[in-house]
């Protein structure tokens, strides 16, 4: 798979078929479906960024690239996509073979363009933003985790993003930081539903100036002042002293709750409110809401659960017998609100840190449209909360790359159109000649929406192959070629507006002869993750799935199509090594927790899910699939299979399953470990032994996020890593 890996470092994509078929009934045929996994932000130390506007053609509108045909005598380029003819402007006069712009050379397949060729030179920067959004109806013990890691992640904020605060638990604050004297707090009812208009009047945005016109949208168009705006929203230079007295201030939720009771948590209250602020004072700005909640929504318009402990929270097996009474309230409540967050152009981040539900179920939809991140965790103190809160704002080589304001767009040539995306985008609704009638995902547009993207974000894109009938030998030998453009708007982490553009081609082959051609261009891993993120969709959307019935046809269909064995003898049967770990692939992932929802409740399936939809292919084969490595004192550090055999006295074994790193000792290790053998300087080996897998589980949590959950066992000493290995 090393060529696919090189085509991911060059790109930021992965094709399963990187051979397309050539026809509909071909693709029907190929079973996993003719789809990309590009990761539009990735970081490309090679990648040229260039100083001028790019060059477009008249008719599709694609960007000029390698593989457009230049006539450098009449000045002439036809673009691949539509084949029309058009002139080179007056810049590209010395344009020849030897005096080639960068986007025609052939190894710069993605190029990017920086603010001069996107927007006009004279927009203002707008400051990052970050309104943070804190529940207060936990425990003591919690509010002082949770104040700890806010005033670490205060000191970490760019000096001049605007930072704003709200806190809730019955009823919901807005802290107004603009004044660190006297400081205030507008205080809304958490069990009613708060209008823009009802919140800009009670917090006084109208009070010395003329109220807008019924209609027009609140912000800086319709005569809010900064000085109104920087009463909630203050530089974080000015206001670290003013916010982290507020912080270390924060109290427990003071209202008496009944001990069988649940708290009175506001939490969609607050985050509607959160939404109607920053619509009303930075519309269309780079800000994020970080939610920060620790127990299940029991109030206001949306709650996930009644008050009353008798009534537990819903499980896997309630929603499937529909018989949750909050529940499509509660979807049909943030799928509002995520609409309202896309058109602002704000992100929703969440924080759920809990050992009960939270909603994250409900949530999901408004997280993963605006492209927000999530995290999950049991406390506010665990590490997995506090080192992935900290990574948000980290700077340098594990710097997340977190931009905002994105536009992603398709082009491909006439014999394919876009089904759809899954991932973290929101349709734009850019309906059009590309667009298939079949829809996956966000589908019906060639446009999407990325309020929040990162160098990691990985968007799932599924094509369709509409040409009906194998073109004669003349054309094929012409033309066979499919081609795609994708097109990244998106302001950097600098404020910066930059255009990313990627163009791609792909041979396509038809005919019954084509198998050996699709075989050798498959790419197993990219395979599995379309797989997996599809059958996960379909889970959440197709009332009377049945997932496994649909992987085991799916792989029955591809093995009958691509394998090769003779009629009526099983033992015939044998696979290509490259498809041979794609059966490997779908076993584990029929077993994986986005199939298997038991012992998982609703806000786990979730989470889960909704990082696999935003991850890349290397990331996402891991939590398919976790990978095992071998410390021993006869060889270096090797890969072993996934089974109990793994397990020896003396060798230690690191699992990575993406979510939890595990370094497991074995029991002649552990007792040596024990017995301080490693401290003795005749023992040298054995530290450095001990030491190996310490460093590579290091390098793998500073790479990711959320932060994995870190567990170091012992042989007999739990059952953690013999569970995993045999399940």
């Amino acid at each position: 798979m090393a060529e696919f890996l090189d085509l991911e470092s060059q790109d930021g994509v992965r094709m399963p078929w990187n051979v397309i078929p050539g026809t509909k009934q071909d693709a029907q045929n190929a079973v996993v479906p003719v789809s990309a996994v590009y990761t539009p932000i990735k970081h490309f130390t090679s990648m040229p960024l260039l100083n001028y506007s790019p060059l477009r053609c008249r008719t599709c509108r694609s960007v000029l690239n390698p593989f457009c045909i230049v006539d450098f005598a009449a000045k002439i380029w036809i673009c691949p996509f539509c084949f029309q003819r058009n002139h080179f402007p007056p810049h590209y006069a010395s344009i020849s073979d030897d005096s080639l712009p960068a986007e025609l050379f052939p190894q710069y397949t993605t190029v990017e363009y920086n603010s001069d060729a996107v927007g006009p030179t004279n927009t203002p920067s707008v400051p990052p933003v970050f309104l943070f959004v804190v529940d207060t109806c936990v425990i003591e013990e919690e509010i002082g985790f949770l104040r700890s890691a806010l005033a670490q992640a205060v000191e970490l904020l760019p000096e001049n993003s605007l930072v704003g605060l709200i806190t809730f638990g019955m009823f919901a604050h807005v802290h107004e930081l603009g004044f660190g004297a006297v400081p205030k707090t507008y205080v809304f009812k958490g069990s009613k539903d708060v209008t823009k208009d009802q919140l800009l009047e009670q917090m006084s945005f109208f009070a010395k100036k003329p109220r807008p016109a019924v209609g027009v949208v609140a912000g800086a168009r319709d005569g809010l002042s900064t000085e109104s705006i920087s009463r909630f929203l203050v530089p974080a230079s000015e206001c670290e002293f003013t916010l982290n007295s507020v912080l270390e201030e924060l109290q427990k939720d003071p209202w008496a709750v009944p001990a069988d009771q649940r708290a009175a948590r506001c939490t969609s209250t607050a985050l509607s409110i959160a939404a109607s602020l920053l619509g009303a004072c930075v519309p269309g700005s780079a800000a994020r809401i970080m939610a920060f909640i620790g127990g299940p929504a029991t109030e206001g318009p949306a709650p996930i659960v009644s008050k009353q402990l008798s009534e537990p929270i819903r499980s896997h097996k309630d929603l499937d017998k529909d018989s949750v009474p909050h529940y499509h309230n509660c979807v049909k409540f943030y799928d509002g609100l995520s609409k309202q967050l896309v058109h602002q152009g704000h992100v929703l981040d969440l924080f759920a840190c809990a050992l009960d539900q939270v909603g994250i179920a409900e949530l999901k939809t408004a997280v993963e449209r605006t492209g927000g991140l999530v995290v999950l965790a049991e406390s506010f103190g665990h590490s997995v909360f506090k080192d992935s809160l900290k990574r948000v704002f980290q700077s340098g080589d594990y710097d997340l790359g977190l931009s905002s304001n994105g536009i992603f767009e398709i082009n491909c040539s006439k014999d394919l159109k876009v089904q759809g995306i899954i991932g973290p985008c929101a349709s734009l609704e850019k309906k059009g000649p590309l667009c298939s009638d079949v829809v996956i995902g966000q589908g019906g547009t060639s446009a999407w929406k990325m309020c929040g993207l990162d160098k990691s974000t990985s968007l799932c894109l599924f094509f369709d192959v509409v040409r009906k009938e194998t073109p004669d030998a003349t054309m094929q030998s012409t033309s066979n070629q499919f081609y795609f453009q994708f097109l990244t708007y998106y302001q950097n982490n600098s404020g910066q507006m930059r255009l990313r553009v990627t163009t791609l081609s792909r041979r396509w082959v038809a005919g019954p002869e084509s198998i050996q051609d699709l075989i050798a261009g498959f790419d197993q891993e990219a395979a599995a993750i379309v797989m997996a993120r599809q059958v996960s969709f379909k889970m959440e959307t197709e009332a009377e799935f049945d997932p496994i019935r649909w992987l085991d046809k799916a792989l029955i269909n591809l093995c009958s199509r691509f394998g090769e064995f003779q009629k009526d003898t099983p033992s015939s049967f044998s696979l290509s090594p490259r498809l041979s770990i794609f059966p490997q692939f779908m076993f584990h992932l029929r077993r994986s927790q986005f199939v298997q929802v038991f012992n998982n409740s609703p806000d786990e399936t979730a989470y889960f899910r909704m990082i696999l939809n935003r991850e890349n292919v290397t990331n996402s084969v891991v939590m398919v699939q976790p990978s095992l490595i071998c410390y021993s004192f006869h060889a270096g550090p090797e890969p072993a299979l996934l089974d109990v055999a793994a397990i020896a006295a003396d060798k230690i074994l690191l699992l990575d399953s993406f979510f939890t790193v595990v370094i497991f000792h074995g029991s002649t290790i552990a007792q040596w470990r024990k017995a301080g053998y490693h401290n003795e300087p005749e023992h040298q080996a054995f530290a450095q032994l001990l030491l190996a897998p310490h460093d590579d589980s290091d390098l793998i949590i500073k790479e990711r996020f959320p932060v994995p959950r870190l567990v170091v066992c012992d042989q007999h000493g739990s059952q953690l890593c013999s569970f995993a290995l045999s399940n």
